[in-house]
C-alpha cells in the first residue's frame, strides 16, 4: 500500500504551504520594501519551479528536456514582452 501513496506530492504540497507562510510574513512583519520584494520574488520563483516539477509532472516523462526547454522559451517570451512594453509605453524609447 505504501507504493500507492503519493509522498512526492504531499511533500511538495507541504513545501508550498511553507513558502506561502514565508511570503505572508512579508506582510505581517515590518520589513523594508527592498527586503520584502526580494523575499517575495525568491519564494515566488521557488514555488513556480516546484509547481512545474511536482504537480505538473514535468520531470517524470522521457522527453522532460523538451518540456523544460519549452518552459524556458515561454519565460523568455514573457520577459521580452514585458520589457518591450515598458520600453515603449513608460520609458518612451
Amino acid at each position: 500500500m505504501a507504493k500507492f501513496f503519493p509522498i512526492g506530492q504531499v511533500m511538495g504540497f507541504l513545501f508550498s504551504l511553507v513558502l506561502t507562510v514565508i511570503a505572508m510574513l512579508v506582510y505581517f512583519t515590518d520589513m523594508s520594501f527592498t527586503t520584502g520584494m526580494i523575499v517575495l520574488l525568491v519564494t515566488a520563483f521557488i514555488q513556480a519551479t516546484l509547481q512545474f516539477a511536482v504537480f505538473m509532472h514535468a520531470g517524470e516523462t522521457e522527453d522532460r528536456w523538451s518540456i523544460y526547454s519549452n518552459i524556458v522559451y515561454g519565460i523568455g517570451l514573457v520577459v521580452m514582452t514585458v520589457l518591450g512594453t515598458l520600453l515603449i509605453l513608460l520609458w518612451d524609447m
